[in-house]
C-alpha cells in the first residue's frame, strides 16, 4: 500500500513539474486595421503546432461569446494539446475583440479567411514546429480548407458542415418553421442574383438584416463539398452524435468526397465538443465550463498528429 501511494505521490509531482514548464506567449497578429490577438502555448520547441480556426459568431480564443457563451471548450483543448507535447494556437476572432468593431462595417467572408492566412504565416514566422496542423471548427472548417497553403502538413475538419450555408439557412428554417420555407427560398435566389433583398419578412430580419447580406452574400459562393476534394494533405473529419448544429450526416458526406479522408464519428460529443450523456445537458455545456471534453476527441487527434 505505501508503494502504490509513493508510486502516486511520483506521479502528481512529476506531473505538476512538467505543466510547469508550460509556456505561454501573447501574439497579436494584424490583418490591416484589424487586430486578432492569440495565445501560443507550448511544453517545448519544435513540437507540432495545431493551429484552431473559429466557427461562427464572435468566439474568442478560449471558445466563449460575451457574457453568455461560456463553454470554455477551445481552453481546454489547448491544455490537453500541450499535456501531449503538441504546441497550441487560438486567437479572438476579429468579431469578439472590440478593438475591431469600427472596421467591421462590410465585412465578407474572405476577410475571415484572409485572417486565417494572417495568422498561420505570423506562426511560422514566429518559431520552427516540427509540424503543423489547422484544424477548422464548425464554419472554420470551410475557412480553414480556403486558408491551406503548402506549409500546412495536416487538416482536421471538426464539426464542419457539408452544405452551403443557403442550403442551410433553407433546412433549418423549413424544419423550425415550414411556413416560411418559401419565403426564405425566395430571399436566397434574390440575395444571389440581385445581390441584396428589398423586403425582408419580418421573422427573418435577424438573419437578412441588411447589414448582414454582403457577408451572407459572400459565404454562399462557397461550397464545402468542392473546397474538401482540393484538400490533398492528410485529412481527419471529425463530428459528435449529439451534434445538434452539424449531423454526423454531415461529416459522412465530406468523407465520401475526400476517398483519402479519415472520419471519425464520436458516440456522445456535441458541437462545443463537450462529452454529453444526458440530453438535456447539451445547450448547458454551452453556458458552463464545467462539462469536459471528449476524450476520445483528444486521443484521435493526438494519434492523427503524431503518426
Amino acid at each position: 500500500m505505501v508503494r502504490i501511494f509513493m508510486y502516486a505521490v511520483v506521479y502528481i509531482l512529476s506531473f505538476l513539474a512538467s505543466y510547469a514548464q508550460v509556456k505561454s506567449e501573447e501574439i497579436i497578429v494584424y490583418n490591416d486595421s484589424i487586430e486578432l490577438p492569440g495565445e501560443l502555448s507550448y511544453f517545448k520547441k519544435e513540437t507540432p503546432l495545431v493551429i484552431w480556426i473559429h466557427g461562427s459568431g464572435n468566439v474568442d480564443r478560449n471558445g466563449n461569446q460575451g457574457t453568455i457563451v461560456k463553454a470554455n471548450y477551445i481552453q481546454q483543448f489547448r491544455e490537453l494539446m500541450v499535456q501531449h507535447e503538441i504546441a497550441f494556437f487560438s486567437y479572438d476572432k476579429r468579431t469578439s475583440n472590440s478593438k475591431n468593431y469600427k472596421h467591421l462595417k462590410g465585412i465578407q467572408f474572405e476577410d475571415l479567411v484572409i485572417d486565417a492566412q494572417k495568422v498561420i504565416e505570423a506562426l511560422l514566422k514566429k518559431r520552427k514546429f516540427s509540424k503543423v496542423i489547422l484544424l477548422g471548427h464548425s464554419q472554420g472548417s470551410l475557412v480553414g480548407m480556403l486558408a491551406l497553403n503548402k506549409q500546412i502538413d495536416k487538416y482536421i475538419s471538426l464539426s464542419g458542415p457539408a452544405y452551403t450555408i443557403d442550403e442551410t439557412l433553407i433546412k433549418q428554417i423549413a424544419k423550425n418553421s415550414p411556413s416560411l420555407e418559401t419565403t426564405v427560398t425566395d430571399h436566397v435566389k434574390e440575395l444571389k442574383s440581385k445581390g441584396e433583398i428589398k423586403e425582408v419578412h419580418p421573422m427573418l430580419v435577424s438573419i437578412f438584416a441588411k447589414q448582414n447580406q454582403p457577408f451572407l452574400k459572400s459565404w454562399m459562393k462557397y461550397n464545402p463539398v468542392e473546397e474538401i476534394k482540393k484538400v490533398t494533405i492528410p485529412l481527419l473529419i471529425v463530428n459528435g452524435t449529439k451534434d445538434i448544429q452539424v449531423a454526423s450526416e454531415e461529416a459522412k458526406i465530406l468523407h465520401q468526397n475526400n476517398i483519402n479522408s479519415e472520419l471519425l464519428l464520436i458516440d456522445n460529443m456535441n458541437h462545443v465538443i463537450k462529452d454529453i450523456i444526458k440530453d438535456e445537458d447539451n445547450l448547458r455545456s454551452y453556458y458552463s465550463p464545467d462539462f469536459k471534453i471528449s476524450n476520445k476527441l483528444i486521443n484521435e487527434v493526438v494519434k492523427f498528429i503524431k503518426k
